[in-house]
């Protein structure tokens, strides 16, 4: 167990590191921060030149790997940080100079108990490229196929874990200070950073989340998730299919491949619609980076370390929410908030339906073409303050890659129309969730699957009330009294001061 003084060094390091680039001033700004975290953040920046535009992103590539996954957690979190340091987290590009070969071939050996000739005829020594977590070389399989080699970089599973640390008991600090931060539910934050880190520092788990959206992805042939090399996979090195294509982000290579912008734009949207709103589990970091184009017209994704996941019931709550604010039914659109839990139910339906209109209205006086989809979740989310909303993470997860997608799609066809585009699929899926077939059906499982449990009900009661004859159920234990004999006081006495020195010690590092 850490110290909590080495938690606050820890601390006061990096906020120095924040502060010289300009990254504490919103929180030292926005009123509804604790008193003791301004406070914090003034002594941080004591005697540093702040810059007049922050550099979030730049901060958190300074402090190191675990700050640079946090930043992009953050990122997707704009209702805690706010807009413009959630925009500019989003460059984060995890570029860090590249460990020796001679490191890499040992990981991989010693990962896989094989000399690195047995594993692969070839391995480029130069890595294509070098992340925060790992550094990905191309290489070739014994039987000639191509294929991507990922390596964790030595020691960064203690590194996270240390700086995770840190993470959980500052955040237990701020949320422990009430108020709206206790709203904000950062510990929370860093319970999913922590999840989504564990993912990525064991890369089966990678691996089986790119396995499971490729066999979701099945019914989308525009769309392709590369083959896992299981065999050549361990927690420490992922071995998948090589994808030759050309990045998203290089408008003019695509141009002159001959690429059609609109139909890859289209396959994009389709693409991540299925994942989304049929499918309840999408790639969560679908960056141009991280999309490409293949000769044949298909969209080729990697690096699945962020993948969100999204229930039944709360997809078509969001398939309910953007059908209303489109046809500006925001009463029902209210009632759907209400239903789900996300404002509690001491406020009134009405005031927030008309908190809805006002995201709404300015929405559907645009034409069809210039809505965007990201900005009405974005306006959506905006009121969150005033109705005391907790937030969802799967949905403000949901939110930043829908946001993310848009603009990819838009970078590649500016004149794209979401709406039309994704209209058929959403009416489609809309109709299939909510339409009376889907509730007949619904309710046929239901019952069925309640018939199927009778025999083990049945079995139960029995097992609880024997037939007769049987022998009797053994009389339940008795409760054993402990009692401490002499000097009890002294231990209620030492359980009062400890009590009082230690509220003392956190009245102080507080005020």
């Amino acid at each position: 167990m850490t110290a909590p003084a080495v938690h606050l060094w820890r601390l006061l390091k990096w906020g120095r590191i924040l502060a010289r680039h300009g990254a504490l001033r919103g929180i030292e700004r926005d009123p509804n921060t604790p008193k003791p975290v301004r406070r914090v953040a003034r002594l941080a920046r004591f005697g540093a030149r702040v810059p007049e535009v922050p550099r979030y992103a730049d901060a958190f590539q300074a402090i190191g790997p675990a700050a640079i996954k946090l930043g992009q957690t953050l990122a997707t979190r704009p209702d805690l940080v706010g807009e413009e340091a959630a925009h500019d987290l989003l460059r984060l590009q995890d570029q860090l100079p590249p460990l020796p070969f001679a490191v890499i071939r040992q990981r991989i050996e010693a990962s896989h108990g094989r000399p690195l000739e047995a594993l692969f005829a070839s391995i480029e020594e130069a890595p294509v490229g070098a992340a925060s977590i790992a550094q990905v070389h191309r290489a070739v399989t014994t039987d000639g196929r191509i294929v991507a080699v990922k390596v964790l970089r030595p020691g960064i599973e203690i590194e996270f874990a240390r700086a995770i640390e840190t993470y959980e008991w500052a955040a237990a600090q701020v949320e422990g200070m009430g108020g709206e931060a206790s709203r904000l539910r950062p510990r929370l934050v860093i319970e999913t950073f922590k999840r989504w880190t564990a993912r990525e520092l064991d890369l089966r788990r990678e691996a089986a989340s790119a396995s499971e959206l490729a066999e979701g992805m099945q019914a989308e042939p525009n769309f392709m998730v590369p083959a896992i090399d299981w065999p050549r996979t361990t927690g420490k090195v992922l071995t998948l299919e090589w994808v030759d294509g050309i990045k998203l982000s290089k408008r003019d290579d695509l141009l002159a491949a001959g690429h059609d912008m609109q139909a890859l734009a289209g396959n994009l949207v389709h693409a991540f619609l299925r994942q989304a709103i049929s499918d309840g589990f999408f790639h969560a970091d679908m960056h141009q980076g991280n999309l490409f184009a293949l000769p044949d017209g298909r969209i080729a994704a990697i690096d699945f370390g962020i993948m969100g996941r999204i229930d039944r019931r709360a997809r078509v709550w969001l398939a309910e929410i953007l059908y209303g604010l489109i046809t500006g039914n925001y009463k029902r659109v209210a009632e759907i908030h209400f239903e789900a839990g996300y404002v509690p139910p001491h406020h009134n339906v009405a005031e927030f339906a008309t908190a809805l209109r006002a995201v709404g209205e300015p929405m559907r006086g645009l034409p069809v073409k210039e809505m965007s989809i990201g900005s009405m979740l974005d306006g959506l989310f905006s009121i969150t303050r005033d109705f005391d909303m907790q937030t969802q993470p799967h949905l403000l997860l949901l939110q930043k890659t829908m946001v993310m997608v848009e603009g990819v799609a838009r970078g590649l066809d500016p004149d794209i129309n979401l709406w039309d585009v994704s209209a058929p699929f959403v009416r489609e899926w809309i109709r299939t969730e909510l339409g009376p077939e889907a509730a007949i059906a619904d309710r046929l499982i239901e019952d069925v699957r309640t018939l199927a449990r009778l025999p083990q009900l049945i079995r139960n009661i029995e097992a609880r009330y024997p037939t007769a004859g049987g022998a009797p159920p053994a009389p339940p234990l008795r409760e054993i009294e402990v009692i401490r004999v002499g000097g009890g006081w002294r231990y209620i006495a030492v359980a009062i001061a400890s009590s009082v020195i230690s509220a003392g010690i956190a009245v102080w590092l507080l005020s």
